[in-house]
């Protein structure tokens, strides 16, 4: 196998950090060969450059909005934006931003450089305070983090014939 879990999230924005202290959880694990966790926080610009090393499995761990009830866990395929689809201008505007804080605009330059996995994944956690400028994930948010840990080592397993 050779996957990447790649956890999202400012810490200095409450539940925003969930995915850096999945992360955190993750590194405690003993996880399958060939599977590397990486804490990108707000740099998805250090995701799009370890899958130029070629990745066959791709999780992304990051905190969501989808009117859940908080602490929720969701898994999806993500909807990437194609930017050969997009006009310069447009192009411009959505690559802006060379850090890709976001793991949308990380993905859409993943996929544009061709080295998108095939399978790329977002495990999602609900949350309800991301704006909030504090360090500290709120107690729902924290007690979803065990939960996102399963959720990535079923995923692992079920997709370990990957290569």
């Amino acid at each position: 196998m050779n996957a990447v879990v790649a956890c999202f999230g400012n810490v200095l924005r409450a539940d925003d950090g969930v995915g850096p202290a999945v992360a955190e959880a993750l590194v405690g694990e003993t996880l399958p060969d060939g599977v590397r966790v990486l804490e990108v926080g707000i740099g998805g610009i250090h995701l799009v450059q370890e899958l130029l090393r070629g990745v066959d499995l791709l999780l992304v761990v990051d905190a969501v909005d989808l009117g859940r009830p908080p602490g929720s866990v969701v898994v999806q395929r993500p909807d990437v934006l194609d930017v050969s689809t997009l006009s310069v201008e447009r192009r411009r505007d959505e690559l802006a931003d060379m850090h890709l804080a976001t793991p949308a605009r990380a993905l859409m330059v993943a996929l544009g450089l061709g080295v998108l996995p095939a399978t790329t994944l977002i495990v999602g956690v609900q949350t309800t305070d991301t704006e909030e400028p504090r360090h500290g994930l709120s107690e729902v948010t924290r007690s979803a983090v065990p939960v996102v840990v399963a959720e990535v080592r079923r995923l692992l397993a079920l997709h370990g014939s990957v290569s």
